[in-house]
């Protein structure tokens, strides 16, 4: 099942997402660069296997996160909460992940590091250009539904 168009677009057209894990229960958040792939409903990111939030990832799968615009304008709020499973691409995945990644940062073929992947599994999205408040909420289970 693939987000609503409404999120999906949002997802687009951002580029950075704050990823939270834990391990033994100890938090942890790191902020990088994704790509959103449609397809499989999945955030692209590139990080380095021995960094704290990908060795956290391996270790407990389950994150979340966030994902606002790039550029904040009062009134108008937009944002997104996630969570979801933490995977290592491999295979078709990897493919889909290559492609969106260096389509929307072609730059970073030249830098050190692997592609990693959150499979999304819920997804808040508040938009306030909708009506003050507004939330749309997508899960694995459910269509897009309107919350107020």
């Amino acid at each position: 099942m693939i987000p609503d168009k409404i999120i999906a677009t949002f997802l687009d057209k951002q580029t950075a997402l704050t990823i939270a894990t834990t391990v033994d229960d100890i938090p942890y958040c790191a902020s990088c660069f994704y790509a959103y792939s449609g397809g499989s409903a999945i955030l692209v990111f590139k990080s380095s296997r021995d960094t704290i939030h990908i060795q956290n990832g391996i270790q407990n799968s389950r994150v979340s996160g966030c994902v606002l615009p790039d550029k904040l304008i009062i009134g108008k709020v937009q944002g997104v909460q996630f969570s979801g499973v933490f995977v290592e691409p491999e295979g078709k995945m990897l493919e889909e992940a290559k492609r969106s990644y260096y389509k929307k940062y072609p730059f970073a073929l030249a830098i050190p590091g692997e592609l990693w992947a959150v499979k999304l599994s819920y997804i808040k999205f508040t938009d306030s250009t909708l009506g003050f408040g507004k939330k749309l909420i997508w899960d694995n289970k459910e269509q897009v539904k309107a919350v107020s």
